[in-house]
């Protein structure tokens, strides 16, 4: 009897072991972070939206594969976000669209490169006219959910990337027109 005490003893506490995790380990980080960026871009509001829908294969940069084929984005409400990586139709749904008013305002709903994380980012992309001939494009990022630590800076530092860096050179050298 004291053997069998002593052999479950044993057990619980190194079954409990075994078991038992650092929690800081075990448990994902849940949290919020959201941020706005804008540019004024030469061109109308519809053409800065019809710039930054459609084929943005020209600009946008980040991707799932080494090759992808096209970035497209549908601005009707229920349009996705797609990257095709070939002609086969493999690829990826980073958002659906949620509103579109072409020439005021795009919203998707997707957690684009951060696929496989339980994080809801909501995008907002507006236009407003500058003049005659310009728009105010404002970007706004909503996020909501497992966000490692780093996270808010890497992804408002990816979106200054698009924003400054792809997307409004595109515009200034005119490349919107000519695809």
């Amino acid at each position: 009897m004291r053997y069998t005490i002593q052999l479950i003893l044993f057990i619980l506490i190194n079954y409990s072991s075994f078991f038992a995790q650092d929690e800081s380990s075990a448990k994902a980080k849940y949290d919020v972070f959201s941020f706005d960026k804008e540019v004024i871009l030469p061109g109308t509001p519809e053409v800065i939206f019809d710039a930054v829908t459609g084929d943005i294969s020209g600009w946008w940069d980040h991707s799932f594969t080494d090759n992808p084929k096209e970035f497209y984005i549908e601005p009707i409400p229920g349009g996705g976000f797609w990257e095709y990586f070939d002609d086969e139709g493999n690829g990826v749904l980073h958002a659906r669209v949620i509103y579109a008013d072409r020439g005021k305002m795009l919203r998707f709903d997707g957690p684009l490169g951060l696929s496989g994380k339980a994080i809801q980012v909501v995008t907002t992309y507006q236009f407003e006219p500058v003049g005659t001939d310009s728009t105010l494009f404002k970007v706004s990022v909503h996020a909501a959910g497992e966000v490692d630590e780093g996270i808010p800076a890497i992804v408002e530092r990816v979106w200054e990337h698009f924003i400054f860096e792809q997307f409004k050179p595109y515009v200034e050298t005119g490349k919107h027109l000519k695809d």
